[in-house]
């Protein structure tokens, strides 16, 4: 996070250096309810926990900084969201469709199992080497100034494209017959096969729509945090924190779970060294599960569908 220029342990505060923590925990904490959400759109419709939703970000941004240098970087960021959406349904068919009622234990190895051999190609294509997508306006020195404190122009794009994503997948969901069928899926799929939905189509839609929003934000957010082979673990755990603190399946609560975590990780470092921040995440995720584990915004009943 050195390149939201976090400041270091234990400096005075004060209310440009207050800004700077609360835009640093505002973009981090957004990305999180991205990944969060992927992971609920999955659950919603198939009660799978994907644990390799963080390498869906990360096949995002590293395939965007391989296609760059041959095209412009809109078109760049389009085919690396495609191909990664493609992935997604690959992994659907390969590995999930043709399971016949499997239990929570034999998904959740599976999904760790697909997590480590897409990291382990990653490390292979692209090697162990530290990358990034240029920035979308200006450059690393650049700024903008908001209420006295200068940012990124990078930041506010962080921000703005999830905020966009969050969103139109909540009109999707509500409005179109595709998010609908999606919907009826998650709430009975004996009942939605009885009225001609193809479940295992949507199932496979699911797998695609959590690669493709998860893809797009690795790509945003690679000018600022950079991207590796492995570095989708670490926003997997803290994708999967957000969603059990948000209520399993509630992704507006994931996204209230996700500014709450980056907020606290922000200001953590004024207290805390930074190597400490990750352990915030597995220490909230531990007192969740243990005092609260329907989550913060979730009801007892998580296996029901949550409105979005």
């Amino acid at each position: 996070m050195a390149a939201l220029q976090y400041v270091t342990w234990q400096l005075p505060m004060t209310s440009e250096l207050f800004l700077q923590y609360i835009f640093a925990g505002l973009t981090y904490g957004i990305i999180y309810a991205i990944v969060a959400i992927g992971f609920n759109i999955i659950y919603n419709t198939t009660g799978i926990i994907n644990f390799a939703q963080g390498e869906f970000v990360m096949l995002g941004g590293m395939i965007a900084i391989s296609l760059n240098p041959l095209m412009p970087l809109p078109l760049a960021i389009v085919l690396a969201v495609l191909i990664t959406m493609m992935v997604g349904a690959l992994i659907e068919i390969v590995f999930i469709r043709w399971l016949d009622k499997p239990s929570v234990l034999r998904l959740i190895i599976i999904t760790i199992g697909i997590s480590i051999l897409i990291r382990e190609a990653a490390l292979h294509i692209w090697g162990e080497g530290i990358r990034s997508l240029p920035y979308f306006i200006g450059n690393e020195v650049s700024s903008v100034s908001i209420l006295g404190t200068r940012i990124s122009p990078q930041v506010l794009w962080v921000m703005g494209v999830c905020t966009v994503m969050v969103i139109l997948l909540s009109l999707f969901f509500r409005y179109t017959l595709m998010g609908q069928k999606m919907q009826a899926c998650a709430a009975n799929r004996t009942a939605a096969t009885l009225c001609g939905i193809n479940t295992r189509n949507m199932v496979t839609l699911s797998f695609m729509l959590s690669a493709g929003i998860g893809a797009l934000a690795g790509c945003v957010m690679s000018p600022i945090t950079y991207t590796q082979y492995d570095g989708g673990t670490g926003l997997a755990i803290k994708g999967f924190t957000v969603a059990i603190m948000g209520g399993l399946g509630n992704s507006m609560g994931a996204v209230a779970a996700g500014l709450l975590l980056g907020l606290l990780e922000a200001f953590s470092v004024s207290v805390l060294p930074l190597a400490f921040q990750d352990a915030i995440s597995i220490s909230i995720l531990l007192v969740i599960l243990f005092v609260r584990p329907h989550g913060l915004f979730g009801r007892r009943d998580t296996a029901a569908l949550k409105e979005f």
